[in-house]
């Protein structure tokens, strides 16, 4: 079993992010931190350790680009969680993986392997 991971998990809809944190825990990893809107993720970027975050394209109407611009100048990975296509992603970040909504624990249990690969 790999090591578990802390994750910043950055989702509006209160009950996708309860289940998400289930699966996390069932897949041995952790939340640090969790948010709903962009303002109060960027703070949490900027104050929380975490190793990964998952990240809700978008946050009650508002897109999650300025949080995961955040993320990338603290040089952590992140995951993209969206119920549309991933070509949805500005070309800055066509390269991160992309998680389809309604989430899957294996789906999610690749996606955060593939990803911590990459960052190595």
């Amino acid at each position: 079993m790999p090591k578990g991971r802390s994750v910043l998990l950055v989702e509006d809809e209160v009950m996708i992010r309860m289940m998400v944190t289930d699966m996390l825990r069932e897949l041995g990893h952790h939340v640090a931190a969790e948010a709903g809107r962009v303002g109060e993720a960027i703070e949490l970027v900027q104050r929380t350790h975490f190793d990964i975050a998952i990240l809700d394209v978008n946050l009650h109407g508002e897109p999650v680009f300025p949080v995961a611009e955040a993320i990338k100048a603290r040089h952590r990975p992140f995951i993209f969680a969206t119920g549309y296509n991933a070509s949805i992603l500005p070309d800055e970040f066509r390269n991160h993986p992309a998680l389809q909504k309604p989430v899957r624990i294996e789906a999610l249990r690749d996606v955060i392997e593939v990803t911590v690969k990459r960052q190595r």
